[in-house]
């Protein structure tokens, strides 16, 4: 019971870091091809390449401070 439900909050957190950072990465993304003025259908890919980066790390980071937190009992 206690594997499940580790696995469960390290999903979770997983789920959460990625709905985190690809609203982050969204924001950034646009801000950034914007201001750099990137061309065309150009910026639709910078976009895209750095929310689903900034999904990825922040998921992973949170999935992992899950992980190592669940191993803990107060």
């Amino acid at each position: 019971m206690a594997r499940d439900s580790c696995l469960a909050r390290v999903t979770a957190g997983v789920a959460v870091g990625g709905a985190v950072g690809g609203a982050v990465g969204a924001v950034y993304g646009t801000y950034e091809a914007i201001r750099y003025k990137v061309p065309g259908l150009m910026k639709i890919r910078y976009i895209g390449q750095t929310t689903l980066g900034s999904a990825a790390i922040f998921g992973l980071f949170l999935g992992a401070g899950s992980l190592i937190h669940c191993g803990k009992s107060y």
